[in-house]
């Protein structure tokens, strides 16, 4: 795909990457090396921790970051997807990319990729999270962070990001997801996500199934790298494991992996007892199981999107239920049966109500695939929904009574959806460039 410059305005640039969207996902690092080499490889002049994981991901990068600029450190941030602005993928001390820097960022990459499109053929042509990979490493070594949090965009060892030589690995969870890409057992996604262990750089692992902790093991004994894993550190007692600003059990293991990841940098990044407290207590990522009130109504926002997420889905409802007394409805929206039907079957066993709602990304599950998922067993009543009808105005949700909780789960872009119709000074989503 050739363009021609100059790209007239931001609208043009979105439809530009949108354009770069339709190629699809296209695994392998080769393309990233080359464009980063014609960039003077940026990514090798900001120090990195490097963030794997089926789950916690996302919050154990946000964590990392949030210790980090507590220990006085201007930090970048890389995590995708965004929830309602593109910019949310790249942060410096947690300040998004504006329209104006993707725009120029887009207007530097644009010729470069043509240019290695025309000389190497349409498959070295840089993708979409490519460019944006490209954009994150640039705008952290002019903006001259002092260290950067990048998460792996899917699986590890195939992932664009994989051209970062970090100070640490670290492998959050392994479950079942993203199989077509990643394998069908836990073996084998172990496997790829363990791509990411650098030679002699430490990795950290979180809570992980058996089979998966081994062939992570194995991989790490070939790299001659130091594995610290968090339940040997921490053991089974919740009790024993970091508290951070974030809500839930599962929180609480990701504080405690990303806590062992900052344990284990160099002294010069200056992070202490006192400044990992801090950061504890600082740190701010919506959607995961956040607390609001809604038109006097407890509401819970959670990504849970896949069959672990339900297991922790699950705990956290019956911890909610025991501690309001109160009745709940759900809303809920997936892609893909095999991450809808595991979140359906823990909802229907807790809520009175389920509003079945598409999230508008092309692999959503439709509402008759929703349908199709409830249990059988279930009494309560099921909607086909919209996130226009539910969330009509900012303070407003229409699912349920006066006396029911509100939990809002499953899609990270259904949670974007609807974070945009509450939050409207984020400014207008951008749905279209979430996925992937």
């Amino acid at each position: 795909m050739t363009s021609e410059l100059p790209l007239a305005g931001y609208a043009a640039v979105q439809d530009y990457l949108f354009g770069l969207k339709a190629g699809g996902v296209k695994f392998g690092i080769d393309r990233m090396r080359l464009l980063s080499s014609k960039l003077g490889n940026p990514e090798s002049r900001v120090p990195c921790v490097h963030v794997a994981g089926t789950n916690g991901k996302g919050s154990v990068s946000a964590i990392l970051e949030s210790i980090l600029r507590a220990s006085g450190r201007r930090t970048g941030l890389y995590t995708s997807p965004h929830l309602v602005r593109l910019g949310e993928r790249v942060q410096v001390n947690r300040a998004i990319l504006t329209e104006d820097e993707i725009i120029a960022y887009v207007r530097e990459l644009q010729p470069l990729a043509d240019r290695i499109g025309s000389e190497g053929g349409p498959g070295d042509r840089p993708t979409f999270f490519e460019f944006m990979t490209a954009m994150a490493f640039l705008q952290f070594s002019r903006r001259r962070c002092d260290m950067s949090v990048i998460e792996v965009g899917l699986g590890g060892r195939l992932d664009a990001t994989n051209i970062v030589e970090p100070e640490v690995s670290v492998i959050t969870s392994i479950g079942l997801d993203h199989c077509d890409m990643l394998g069908n057992t836990l073996t084998e996604i172990a496997g790829e996500k363990a791509g990411i262990i650098k030679p002699g750089r430490p990795v950290v692992i979180g809570r992980l199934p058996p089979e998966a902790e081994a062939a992570i093991r194995a991989v790490a004994a070939r790299a001659g790298s130091r594995v610290v894993s968090v339940r040997e550190e921490y053991g089974d007692a919740i009790a024993r494991y970091p508290r951070p600003n974030l809500e839930g059990d599962y929180q609480r293991w990701n504080a405690a992996t990303a806590t062992l990841a900052a344990k284990l940098l160099p002294a010069r990044f200056g992070v202490t007892p006192e400044t990992m407290a801090s950061g504890l207590l600082a740190v701010d990522w919506p959607g995961r199981w956040q607390r609001i009130e809604l038109g006097g109504r407890l509401t819970m926002l959670d990504s849970s999107h896949n069959e672990e997420g339900a297991g922790v889905l699950d705990t956290n409802l019956t911890r909610l239920r025991n501690e309001t007394g109160r009745p709940v409805v759900a809303v809920v929206g997936a892609l893909g049966s095999s991450r809808a039907g595991p979140l359906l079957d823990v909802l229907c066993r807790h809520c009175r109500e389920v509003h079945l709602v598409v999230p508008q990304q092309a692999r959503a599950s439709t509402h008759a695939e929703l349908e199709a998922l409830i249990p059988s067993g279930f009494r309560g009543r099921s909607f086909r929904s919209t996130v226009e009808g539910l969330f009509p105005s900012p303070d407003m949700c229409t699912a349920g009574g006066p006396g029911d909780m509100v939990v809002v789960t499953g899609s990270i872009y259904l949670l974007g959806e609807v974070l945009g119709r509450l939050e409207p000074q984020r400014g207008p989503g951008e749905g279209r460039l979430q996925d992937f």
